[in-house]
């Protein structure tokens, strides 16, 4: 049984808990945050045996296999350092490291040490994306492909009142594109591969990042346009369209319904039969990792997707 402690308080930590419940061969660790007080209530609400007051208790306590790393983005290629130094496997949520580089330095240091090292990105290991994969074919020679995460965090309203707040603080790494926009992308990587080149622009909001962005992606034979918001809300599907036909899919972090339409006949749905919660998939391939898997695809994915918000950052806000 792999016990694996949670760092972070925030309600992503609490979907991971409910799916470590769900999955076979885990089972929850203790709760690790600077306030004694804020790990006590969150290990109460989860079920968590018992916490530790920052990440450093957490990994000399003894009785934790695993770490789940969910605190601010600028953080976590620090504890990730520190975890892997320590011998203690890793699942950190996304994005897993601010650039490229950090993450390919990371990965070689787990590799050298033969520590774990997994990036918490639920679209990889979703049910929704291999149905997705395997319809592909039946849309033909691909010819433009839409991804979108457009969702409106209630926690714009700070910044509209004139307040900095976490996931909007670029000084914790707070950004839509990091945030979100990695889901279009990553879904990209995986089922593509590597583009030929991106050309990206975001728009800015007042806490100094950027609250939505659009972007260009160039593979051979087809084009990509990817768009992401946390300021704003779509009901735009995702759409993948071929010479034969189109799919779209409702939503490309965790797709459940999709509607293949060949040229010229009439539209097919297709339900996917998926778990409520779209975390137990990213969990059981940690499993699977800490267990033996082999997660160096993993790794690279993770990696490029990385690379192409390299390229996208640099450019002002808009």
């Amino acid at each position: 049984m792999i016990r694996i402690g949670i760092v972070g308080t925030s309600s992503i930590s609490e979907r991971l808990a409910d799916a470590v419940r769900a999955v076979d061969g885990v089972e929850l660790g203790r709760v690790a945050s600077r306030d004694a007080g804020r790990a006590r209530e969150f290990a109460e609400r989860i079920g968590a045996p018992g916490i530790a007051e920052g990440l450093d208790a957490l990994l000399t306590a003894g009785d934790v296999d695993a770490v789940y790393l969910a605190s601010p983005n600028s953080v976590h290629a620090a504890q990730v350092r520190a975890a892997v130094d320590a011998g203690i496997p890793v699942l950190v949520e996304k994005p897993a490291t601010l650039t490229a580089g950090e993450w390919d330095a990371l990965v070689a240091r787990a590799r050298e040490r033969r520590v774990v090292l997994l990036e918490a990105m639920r679209t990889a290991h979703d049910p929704g994306i291999r149905v997705v994969q395997d319809l592909l074919p039946r849309v033909g020679r691909l010819r433009r492909v839409s991804f979108r995460y457009e969702k409106r965090s209630p926690r714009y309203d700070h910044v509209l009142a004139g307040e900095q707040t976490n996931i909007f603080d670029p000084a914790l790494g707070g950004s839509a594109l990091r945030d979100l926009g990695v889901y279009p992308l990553h879904a990209l990587v995986l089922l593509f591969g590597e583009p030929r080149g991106i050309l990206g622009s975001r728009v800015g909001i007042a806490s100094g990042t950027d609250g939505l962005g659009s972007a260009i992606v160039e593979y051979d034979g087809f084009l990509a346009d990817v768009a992401w918001s946390k300021i704003t809300d779509t009901s735009l599907p995702s759409e993948i369209q071929g010479e034969d036909g189109s799919l779209a899919i409702d939503a490309i972090d965790a797709p459940r319904r999709l509607v293949l339409t060949p040229r010229g006949g009439a539209p097919e749905t297709i339900e996917v039969d998926a778990p409520e919660n779209p975390m137990i998939g990213e969990v059981e391939r940690f499993r699977d990792a800490v267990n033996g898997a082999d997660i160096a695809a993993d790794q690279a994915r993770t990696a490029e997707t990385l690379r192409l918000v390299d390229r996208v950052l640099p450019r002002p806000l808009r």
